[in-house]
């Protein structure tokens, strides 16, 4: 009964580490796409470029300390 529950802690842990791996990149390619409209369509490259910096940078940052 004790390796039942160390699968279960194991696999919740595998699971939830996907799942921070999944929203960071879904997170990540909404700044993309954001970043990508500022700077072709709205004509704003380089405040496109330090948002899209800035963005990947507190991304990272935030993802590293929730972690």
């Amino acid at each position: 009964m004790a390796e039942v529950q160390d699968d279960y802690r194991a696999h919740m842990e595998t699971y939830t580490s996907f799942n921070k791996l999944v929203l960071f990149t879904i997170l990540w390619i909404v700044l993309l796409l954001v970043c990508m409209a500022l700077g072709l369509v709205g004509s704003l490259p380089v405040f496109s470029l330090l948002l899209g910096i800035g963005g990947t940078v507190a991304l990272l940052v935030a993802f590293a300390v929730l972690g």
